[in-house]
């Protein structure tokens, strides 16, 4: 038998208020066994689209009236603190409704190739909060502007970070694209102008040695901040842009530094020097050539210099480099 108009007009009513009540977190005198009953027989009776165009609705309206003012209102106040608590709520109010409409996820969202129930409530999240006006670059400036206060030594709220870039991760559902777009890549990008500059600062005002013990704290630093409180994958990228804008562009200039490079240090048997200037060039494609380009060059010279060394002191012998060794 097929439910009349009016029946799947009071039982949509009866979920959508259901619905609302868990948004407003009033869900303790729902029940939730008659709630799933309603909703399976409403896609029992072919009812699916209108279950589900209407959650998607109140979804809709409760993101765009309560959760974005509550929103916008802490812009200029506690903004990461309550866009978490409300990403928080969201996606606890999504896992009841999902419990309420299983079967509609289960048959019509099945049949109808749509997004599952949860996954829809993180796709509106999405397009409604975070890509709303400028609420996605207010994140963005407040998460890039904690990162650098922290590089300049300063204390800040770590989970603040962590929880928004889990929120942006979970965001893309099933792909990181969400997280690239709204953090990773101007991340990236604001670290490498960064870094850019740090690395002329650190060598006008350093030697060779100090410089490779300024570059191991930097990749240290980066790498223990990206465990902490960004997505994994984010770690070999930030790890990356140091190696290019603090080993990479400068192997040439610390390796031949006057006074502190390569040859002083081979001069006076800095060996330590030698070897983490050697397991830091190691990080990229051109560094060991260019220390043992450097280094041979110094042993020509060094044997260039002691054969000529022996034959200014034994007139009469030859010159030839053989006969020397001989």
């Amino acid at each position: 038998t097929t439910m009349d108009e009016k029946y799947v007009q009071q039982t949509w009513d009866l979920l959508k208020r259901a619905i609302q009540e868990i948004q407003r977190k009033n869900n303790s005198g729902l029940s939730f066994e008659e709630l799933y009953r309603n909703a399976y027989t409403m896609v029992l009776h072919k009812h699916g689209d209108k279950l589900y165009s209407g959650l998607k609705q109140v979804v809709i309206e409760h993101l765009q009236t309560t959760v974005r003012n509550e929103v916008l209102a802490a812009i200029n106040s506690s903004f990461l603190e309550v866009l978490n608590i409300a990403w928080q709520d969201h996606i606890i109010a999504m896992v009841m409704i999902r419990d309420i409409l299983m079967y509609m996820d289960r048959v019509y969202v099945q049949q109808q190739n749509v997004d599952p129930v949860y996954n829809l409530g993180l796709i509106l999240f999405r397009d409604e909060i975070i890509r709303y006006g400028t609420l996605g670059d207010t994140l963005r400036n407040i998460l890039l502007k904690m990162i650098a206060a922290e590089r300049g030594g300063e204390i800040i709220n770590r989970i603040g970070v962590k929880n928004a870039c889990n929120m942006l991760v979970a965001l893309g559902v099933d792909s990181r694209r969400v997280y690239e777009e709204e953090f990773e890549e101007p991340f990236l990008r604001v670290s490498a102008e960064y870094y850019r500059a740090e690395s002329q600062n650190f060598l006008l005002e350093n030697c060779a040695s100090v410089y490779v013990k300024k570059v191991e704290e930097c990749l240290m630093e980066e790498s223990n901040r990206a465990k902490m409180y960004l997505d994994k994958g984010t770690e070999q990228k930030i790890l990356d842009v140091l190696d290019e804008e603090l080993i990479n562009k400068h192997m040439m200039t610390i390796v031949e530094m006057d006074n502190s490079g390569v040859v002083h240090m081979l001069n006076n048997d800095r060996i330590h020097d030698l070897r983490r200037l050697y397991i830091l060039l190691k990080r990229v494609k051109k560094g060991l050539p260019t220390m043992t380009d450097c280094i041979s060059r110094y042993l020509r010279r060094k044997g260039e210099f002691l054969v000529s060394e022996s034959v200014d002191h034994e007139p009469g012998t030859s010159k030839n480099p053989i006969h020397y060794i001989q």
